[in-house]
């Protein structure tokens, strides 16, 4: 669902009425969990958590101009999706996501590489998302991103 919206507050009003609850509730957990240094922005049409060229000023290897992205949420056609770039580059972080999402949540786990989707806002594990938002800091998610760079440079 493309938007035009130029702040998050624009982006959640813009919002089908049915998601706007959830978004809400998300933005405001991520928000609370959040570890230090991270900055909320609109990024890819979506609501964005970066780390800022103030603290990372090499930005996102794919378009440096852009800080480093950690999480995307937004409103798709027929979902709500958390795109967590720690879980694409950290296998003990995603190994830990999903065994606790199991054990916390009745519905299968809908999830590409690092994005999970929510199709049903009453089945959104908030808690868990916090969590998950929690066990990320600024200095650990550049570790990961700088490393997995440096890894794949030897290749």
């Amino acid at each position: 669902m493309p938007t035009t919206a130029a702040t998050v507050d624009e982006y959640i009003a813009s919002l089908p009425e049915e998601r706007k609850d959830a978004m809400t509730k998300l933005r405001k957990v991520i928000k609370k969990n959040l570890p230090k240094g991270y900055e909320e922005e609109m990024s890819y049409g979506m609501i964005g958590i970066v780390v800022p060229h103030s603290i990372y000023p090499a930005g996102y290897h794919c378009n440096p101009k852009i800080p480093l992205p950690l999480i995307n949420l937004g409103s798709k056609k027929d979902s709500i999706s958390l795109h967590h770039m720690g879980l694409y580059g950290d296998p003990k972080l995603l190994d830990w996501f999903v065994s606790e999402y199991a054990k916390k949540v009745d519905s299968k786990l809908d999830m590409g590489k690092g994005c999970v989707r929510f199709k049903k806002m009453n089945q959104i594990p908030y808690e868990l998302i916090g969590e998950l938002i929690a066990k990320v800091s600024v200095a650990d998610y550049v570790k990961v991103v700088t490393d997995n760079l440096a890894a794949s440079k030897k290749k």
